[in-house]
């Protein structure tokens, strides 16, 4: 079979020599070597390279002359082009045509979940795939191909859209008039890559986004292994990668943050990807003009919502009706800000839409040069081709004919010209007869209207302004009408005429009696069009009204990054969180991100300044265990994960940064899920809202993991569970057989021989080194014990243990150890681990000396900490003081960043919120929420930001009722549901 396979190939990349020794037996094999020249056209050779009155010489599939004064063959055949257009066909560089996608396998819900590969010889995970060469998959899609060419294309470029690693592609002509050994220009035109799993493996892992970054991490490292010749195995698939290094390497990421993502991997191993994109980058232009990326662009422009019904409007989010409004500017927004690109029909649901979507991206502002730069030059240059997307000298004979600009709405496609060979969209001696009629008849004179272009043309009658039924056809320059008679409905009267260049169209009349007389049509301009026509130039001229993006691009979003300033906070009660305690009548100031003073009777010039008399400062909570703000939380689909990160899946537009903002946090620690003995590592943020993911991480970050026991990870409550370990002594002796596996792997490396980097082993070995810390979701005390004497064995410490609701139990030990605990306020009974849970847990552990923190776990409880935090001087007597540290000062223990965070003391990063009173009451509301000096939440700013949402929704429900009255296409309202993460979740 694989001898078969390579004989096909060699076959497709040979075979534009081999034809001319097959012989023919179905006609004469003389071949066409005609020269044609197209003169006195304008030319555009490339965008910026435009000539008029010029010749473009095409012989043999090839252009092999183009100029204002070329020479021309005796013998060639000439085609007047004068008054048109000639124009390289367009590149369409991300396509699956003529390649289907395989289907996802069906298998039965109950069965066990696969987690070994099904291939031999390749590398151990299905999913990484660049061994595929789509060219036996490959079928000439002639119908699409017809759709391609309509809309100016020549060439496309495809691969087998599977996998995260997908394999080479193949660059295909449109030509419909020969075969694949003509039409494959490159069988090995580019390397393709995305986040996206294969259909054709059951294999679980990667089972989130995390995971398929981690894998694609660990497959570069292991392709540079395995090149070393450091292996004994015969790996296919990375052989594979390493032969296609040297193409062009295009990542599907589909989104503005999954084109960051996908470009700090390429960063990391030295690979400027070529990143396809999702048509939102001009939410982030600057993050997105930073990764010097060339980019492909889908336009796929949603249509308006159909807000007719103001209840179903109700659950537009805001978000999608701006993108409606402003997913236009894209192009232009990318074109402006110096960042290349090329544009795509991926996505679309009919090529047909195409070329009205990039009229409407030119009409709100892409300038025509660039647009033509997209479909034509940047394409080639992304595949590393010259020889298609101009027409300079040897370059593929693919052009377009036309009217005119090829971007005017008004402008007829007359051929797309592909190696040679002409398709004719329209024909171009057709002439284009389109207009109001005054039709003289028998005495009576009818309204006649011709619509459409080229031989599509089709007319309508009518007589005073009632329709006459008529039939109406347009073929070789012959107008053809059937119009029944006046007598007699069941009779007719037949039109004919010949089209001239005269204004007046004159024909010939056959009634029903066979009788012969003359007939003529006038063309005439309307008062109402010639409304319609000055509307419709106005409409077209006119600008349209495109609303602001904000940061990030929802309802609550900034218009701007807060600036830092100078603040001082007068006469307030202010709760260090130190050993100075609560200070009453006392000033704050803030000064350049740090708290520079704190006392009474504090002046400073220029600053701002706050009378927070009856009002309370205190430091901003820290939530240590929390799952907002991420695209993924679990990589369930594997026992250990350490090799996974959430700080590859921050997602800074989670409005739920925006709310606990309103609650009073300032930083959260973003933990992996609970579904495996050791998960993956943390990420450590501020709530910087509108700032983009890497900026919201602390800057040199205490390195954090997460851990699991109990029912989670020895999947008690799943159906068809059979993954290692199934009880809680498994979960004991895998920890030792990771960990030991982790020393020896420790060992080598710090021996100077050569080691296969593992990320998995690497992060495990730095536990080991204490240079990693562990936070362990935990409820049972028998394996809160286990863990920590394994932990002693390895000569480390569990840093923290999260949830611990049997922590009362072994709050000694666990002071002995050196390990914090950070626990619910009073969560019980939900699941059968939690049976012994008592609401005074965090008091008793407090008592003995144990560090404590309450933490959330809810994207809604965390908005509430100040009255979880509360809830410990009722269950168990805590002070104030010690009941608030709970939620600043020791969750900023735990987490390594007390040093910065968690109380005022001078030094200390700004991080400070203004309650309108004593924080721990049920009324108390933050009044204003401060990181680093920057003012992320104000109270009154927020009621005001409400009104200009209710504004905003109301000016974009007026236009898109406008667009739906004047015939624009509208879609139902539809309401997206965000989901909130919790440890079980599996994504």
């Amino acid at each position: 079979m694989k001898k078969h396979l390579l004989w096909l190939l060699f076959l497709c990349t040979s075979i534009l020599s081999a034809q001319e020794y097959f012989p023919k037996d179905d006609g004469v094999k003389t071949p066409n070597n005609k020269t044609i020249a197209f003169t006195k056209a304008t030319i555009y050779i490339t965008p910026t390279n435009v000539i008029k009155n010029g010749t473009l010489l095409v012989k043999n599939g090839k252009v092999v002359n183009v100029g204002r004064s070329v020479s021309i063959p005796k013998d060639a055949q000439i085609v007047n082009l004068e008054g048109k257009n000639i124009y390289p066909s367009f590149i369409d560089a991300y396509t699956d045509f003529g390649i289907a996608k395989p289907k996802r396998q069906r298998g039965n819900p109950n069965a066990s979940p696969q987690y070994e590969p099904e291939r031999k010889g390749y590398y151990w995970n299905d999913h990484i795939r660049p061994e595929t060469n789509p060219i036996a998959d490959f079928k000439f899609d002639a119908k699409k191909a017809k759709d391609l060419l309509k809309a100016g294309f020549g060439v496309v470029n495809t691969h087998m859209q599977d996998g995260i690693i997908r394999g080479n592609g193949l660059l295909v002509s449109l030509n419909t008039q020969t075969t694949n050994a003509y039409r494959v220009l490159e069988d090995k035109s580019a390397q393709y890559l995305s986040f996206t799993k294969s259909n054709k493996s059951r294999q679980m892992y990667p089972g989130s986004l995390m995971g398929s970054i981690a894998l694609l991490r660990q497959t570069y490292n292991d392709a540079d292994w395995y090149l070393k010749g450091n292996t004994k195995n015969k790996d296919l698939a990375l052989e594979a990668l390493d032969r296609n290094k040297n193409l062009p390497q295009i990542f599907y990421a589909g989104s503005k943050i999954n084109a960051f993502r996908a470009d700090k991997i390429g960063d990391e191993f030295g690979i400027q990807y070529t990143i396809v994109g999702g048509g939102d980058e001009f939410e982030r232009i600057n993050d997105v003009r930073a990764t010097n990326a060339t980019f492909i662009i889908p336009i796929n422009f949603r249509a308006a919502y159909d807000v007719s019904n103001p209840y179903l409007a109700q659950h537009v989010s805001l978000h999608d009706m701006r993108k409606w409004n402003q997913e236009p500017t894209n192009p232009k927004v990318l074109a402006e800000n110096g960042v290349t690109f090329s544009l795509t029909t991926h996505s679309l649901k009919k090529v047909d839409d195409f070329t009205k979507n990039i009229q409407k991206a030119i009409k709100y502002g892409l300038d025509k040069t660039k647009a033509l730069e997209a479909l034509t030059t940047v394409p080639a240059k992304i595949l590393g081709k010259s020889n298609i997307g101009n027409l300079q000298t040897g370059s593929y004979a693919n052009f377009l004919i036309t009217s005119g600009d090829i971007f005017d709405p008004k402008t007829t496609l007359y051929e797309n010209w592909t190696l040679g060979d002409k398709n004719v969209i329209n024909d171009m001696n057709v002439k284009d007869i389109a207009g109001n009629y005054a039709l003289a008849l028998n005495g009576k004179t009818y309204d006649l209207s011709i619509t459409g272009k080229g031989a599509k043309q089709k007319g309508a009658l009518k007589l005073d302004d009632k329709k006459v039924k008529s039939k109406f056809s347009f073929k070789d320059g012959w107008i053809f009408m059937s119009i029944p008679s006046e007598n007699d409905a069941t009779k007719f009267n037949r039109l004919t005429a010949k089209i001239t260049d005269s204004p007046v169209i004159l024909g010939k009349v056959i009634n029903e009696f066979g009788n012969e007389s003359q007939w003529s049509a006038a063309k005439t301009i309307k008062k109402d069009d010639k409304k319609s026509k000055d509307k419709n130039k106005k409409d077209n001229n006119s600008t349209p009204t495109v609303l602001p993006v904000s940061y990030p691009n929802v309802g609550f979003g900034l218009a701007q990054q807060p600036k830092q300033e100078t603040i001082l906070f007068k006469n307030a009660t202010v709760w260090t969180g130190e050993k100075e305690g609560n200070l009453e009548n006392t000033d704050v100031l803030i000064k350049n991100g740090k708290i520079a003073k704190i006392g009474k009777n504090i002046s400073a010039g220029g600053a701002k300044t706050i009378d927070a008399t009856g009002k309370f400062v205190t430091a901003g909570i820290i939530d240590e265990h929390s799952h907002i703000a991420t695209t993924s939380v679990n990589e369930w689909a594997q026992n250990s994960t350490a090799e996974v990160t959430i700080e590859d899946v921050v997602d800074p537009n989670d409005v739920n940064i925006y709310r606990n903002l309103a609650g009073g946090v300032t930083s959260i620690q973003i933990l992996h899920g609970s579904a495996n003995p050791i998960g993956g590592r943390s990420a450590i943020i501020k709530l910087k809202w509108g700032e983009n993911a890497d900026n919201l991480i602390y800057n040199n970050t205490p390195k954090f993991i997460k851990f699991a026991l109990g029912e989670n990870v020895k999947q008690s409550r799943s159906r068809n569970g059979t993954r290692f370990p199934q009880t809680r002594m498994g979960v004991e002796q895998m920890y030792i057989d990771y960990f030991t596996r982790a020393k020896q792997y420790d060992a080598k490396k710090k021996s100077g021989q050569a080691y296969r980097k593992d990320a998995e082993l690497e992060t495990l070995a730095e536990i080991i080194n204490k240079e990693r810390f562990i936070s362990c979701h935990s409820y049972v005390q028998s394996e809160i014990n286990m863990l920590m004497k394994v932990a002693e064995k390895f000569d480390f410490n569990i840093n923290t243990f999260t949830h611990i609701l049997e922590g009362y139990k072994v709050a000694d030990k666990m002071k002995e150890h050196g390990v914090g605990g950070s626990t619910f306020s009073d969560w019980w009974a939900y699941k059968y681990e939690v049976n012994d849970a008592i609401p005074y847990n965090a008091a008793i552990m407090h008592n003995q000396g144990v560090t404590v923190a309450i933490n959330s776990d809810d994207a809604e409880m965390s908005r509430r900490l100040n009255q979880e935090a509360a809830k410990t001087v009722k269950y168990g007597g805590m002070s104030e003081e010690e009941a608030w540290k709970m939620v600043t000062l020791n969750p900023a223990k735990l987490l390594h960043i007390d040093n910065k965070v968690g109380s005022l003391k001078v030094g200390k990063d700004a991080d400070v919120v203004l309650w309108n009173t004593n924080p721990l009451s049920v009324y108390a509301k933050p009044l204003k929420t401060i990181i680093e000096g920057r003012t992320y939440f104000d109270i009154d700013a927020d009621l005001a930001k409400r009104e200009a949402i209710k504004a905003e929704r109301s000016k974009l429900e007026n236009m898109m009722l406008h667009e739906k009255i004047n015939g624009g296409k509208v879609q139902p309202p539809s309401k997206r549901v965000k989901e909130l993460f919790h440890c079980e979740t599996l994504k």
